[in-house]
């Protein structure tokens, strides 16, 4: 399977760089399968830093994963799922210890719920609800040098 990472520069081996903004899934090495939105990245990435230029890297990996390593996947955007971004979007360091963690990107539409929840302007149900129903882009990232190893 090709995965795509979008960033400023090129990236030929990856690398794990310290977190300048909470992430969806915590601190790691972030992929998705859709090429698209690596070029949101891409574009976002290159804005934000003000240097560089938008490079989508190319990435080859294949299924499943070995079972040595510690996998967490969300399937769609659910309760779990939900707590999980909020949680590494609102702490320090949310305990983590998976090798790798799968699953829906929160993008903008998605930001809005999630903010609306924090300002406790929708409950966990209503933002939950409303976000079941978005087809979301994925994200793959890699947290530890053995699951980098796979790329």
């Amino acid at each position: 399977m090709l995965l795509y990472h979008g960033s400023n520069i090129s990236v030929l081996k990856p690398r794990f760089l310290p977190p300048t903004r909470p992430m969806d899934f915590g601190a790691g090495f972030y992929l998705t399968s859709d090429l698209d939105q690596a070029k949101r990245w891409a574009v976002r990435t290159t804005q934000r830093r003000h240097v560089g230029a938008p490079m989508i890297s190319v990435f080859e990996v294949n299924f499943p994963f070995p079972a040595s390593l510690k996998i967490l996947r969300f399937e769609r955007p659910d309760e779990a799922w939900f707590d999980f971004v909020i949680g590494n979007r609102t702490v320090e360091a949310v305990p983590n210890d998976y090798d790798s963690v799968i699953g829906p990107v929160a993008n903008d539409q998605t930001i809005l719920t999630l903010n609306l929840y924090l300002e406790g302007l929708l409950t966990k149900e209503a933002a939950v609800k409303e976000l079941l129903p978005q087809l979301l882009s994925d994200q793959y990232t890699f947290r530890t040098s053995d699951a980098l190893a796979l790329l």
